[in-house]
């Protein structure tokens, strides 16, 4: 895959990752805003209902209250009567229809305790309608109207939705310099509306006050605070439907309600949303490296190539000479001809070993038998191993063996070589003289093993990778170093199964030091 057509494939793929994530966000942001709109209308038509029923309780109790004063068989205070006549004139059926309606109005005394004003009584009247309709017959013999009518037609009312509404409009002028509080108690209004908003489907605490314009009343619960009321709406309107009190209403967990009515939906896009951005992490993760693993193989390929490409030459060139006729008879030349081959051959066989024995650990079939060692002892054989080479190049290799505790239950063979791979990269890795120093000491019931070198050291982004398989830095002209990548990774495999712990500290042009530590046996 190309570079751009990798770099189009991740954008493409995190847009539509933001979009999704986007449309959830909105999706669910318009849900809650539908919630709250919703909430808003049942808590509105629940305080119409209570302040309507509050109204309505009030003139029913006070209606009640001067029901026996106005009752049919209660005598009244006074009486007065009001009568109406109409008379019309039937052409068509030769007939006079003469109607009458009669209003007796009967007056009552009530005590005005009822309503609290400074009077000793008011006055209530009561009304009944008499309306009568006579029919005379105009068809006599000598042409004159009867004297009594042909038919009549009584109806009686006693007005009771004029009185009705006339009590109401009465009932709020006399009630409306009557204290709030002795209009209607808290309890009164906690009870209707728990009752209407349990009919709107709202089972939630609730703080409520009655407010005098901006004046609290006495009417309210301990802990409402009006700077959170959301809800309010006007009670007791007069005849001109205004008021100046208002309950207001508000939910100290309105949020919580709203949220968990939406919250089965939120948990599943959140976790269908998680599990898209997972797998695409995962994705770009698996892209990411396998570009990187395609890079380093062919780094790897390159160069593995060129360390077989000189032994092979080398062989090449040794066994041309051999096949000479000059060379062939010459034993001296020819043994030093063969001793090249075999020496070139355990070179590529020891790469062909390294590559297998990373892959046998990897799939768990190197078997490592391990015995109570030195660890005093493996350094010392390890640094044999390179000294001449080290000498050869004007180094040093000096050893601090501070360690008072050295036994390790470790494989000899392979614990040797870690510690030879860390020495021959600390002498690969220094252009110039290679200065080694290698240190143990014990902490708690581990050993410390330190090797210390002052060659051309590495940035962090590259000692962050490497142990990592087939990793060599691509800067500079690390590339003319032999090898391929696979020692160090060697190395931390060799060291994670004895159990241990193996990291690097270093600064670019200044050295690396590689801290392995192992447990101690007794």
């Amino acid at each position: 895959m190309s570079k751009k057509l990798f770099i189009l494939l991740v954008v493409l793929m995190s847009l539509s990752l933001i979009g999704i994530i986007f449309v959830q966000s909105f999706f669910i942001n318009n849900s809650l805003e539908n919630e709250e709109k919703n909430f808003t209308l049942s808590v509105t038509r629940a305080l119409s209902f209570v302040s309507r029923d509050i109204q309505d309780y009030e003139i029913r109790k006070f209606y009640g209250l001067i029901q026996p004063y106005i009752a049919n068989n209660k005598e009244p205070d006074s009486t007065a009567i009001r009568q109406l006549y109409i008379t019309t004139e039937d052409e068509v059926n030769d007939r006079t229809i003469i109607h009458r309606n009669t209003i007796l109005e009967e007056r009552f005394k009530v005590p005005s305790l009822f309503f609290e004003i400074d009077t000793d009584s008011i006055d209530i009247s009561n009304f009944t309608s008499e309306r009568t309709t006579d029919y005379f017959d105009r068809g006599t013999l000598d042409g004159n109207i009867g004297i009594k009518p042909t038919k009549t037609l009584v109806e009686f009312s006693n007005l009771s939705e004029i009185d009705k509404k006339a009590y109401e409009d009465s009932f709020k002028t006399l009630l409306r310099e009557v204290p709030i509080y002795k209009r209607v108690t808290a309890l009164q209004v906690e009870t209707l509306l728990r009752r209407q908003l349990s009919d709107e489907g709202i089972d939630l605490d609730f703080e409520f006050a009655i407010y005098d314009d901006d004046l609290a009343t006495k009417v309210q619960t301990r802990n409402f605070n009006k700077s959170n009321a959301y809800y309010g709406i006007p009670i007791f309107l007069d005849t001109n439907n205004e008021s100046n009190y208002k309950l207001w209403v508000d939910f100290p967990n309105r949020k919580k309600f709203l949220l968990s009515s939406i919250l089965k939906m939120i948990v599943l896009s959140i976790v269908f949303t998680g599990v898209i951005i997972l797998a695409y992490s995962s994705a770009i993760y698996q892209l990411i490296r396998q570009r990187q693993i395609s890079q380093i193989k062919s780094d790897f390929i390159n160069n593995m190539t060129h360390e077989f490409k000189t032994p092979i030459a080398t062989i090449n060139l040794a066994l041309d000479a051999i096949r000479n006729p000059k060379i062939i008879e010459d034993r001296e030349k020819v043994m030093r001809y063969l001793g090249m081959i075999k020496d070139e051959n355990k070179r590529m066989h020891a790469q062909v070993e390294n590559v297998l024995r990373i892959s046998k650990l990897e799939k768990n079939e190197l078997n490592i038998s391990k015995e109570r060692l030195k660890l005093h002892d493996l350094i010392e054989d390890a640094v044999t191993h390179i000294e001449l080479i080290v000498e050869d190049r004007k180094g040093y290799v000096k050893t601090h063996l501070d360690a008072a505790k050295s036994s390790v239950l470790a494989n000899e063979s392979h614990f040797t070589n870690v510690i030879v791979n860390i020495l021959d990269n600390a002498v690969k890795y220094s252009d110039n003289e290679p200065k080694i120093d290698v240190y143990t000491e014990n902490i708690g019931n581990n050993i410390i093993l330190k090797i210390a070198d002052q060659g051309n050291g590495m940035s962090k982004q590259v000692a962050k990778r490497v142990f990592e398989k087939f990793y060599r830095e691509h800067t500079g002209n690390v590339h003319n170093v032999k090898g391929h990548g696979l020692g160090l990774a060697y190395v931390k495999r060799i060291v994670e199964d004895h159990q241990g712990h193996i990291s690097v500290e270093s600064e670019k042009g200044k050295g690396s030091t590689f801290i392995i530590k192992l447990p101690l046996i007794s």
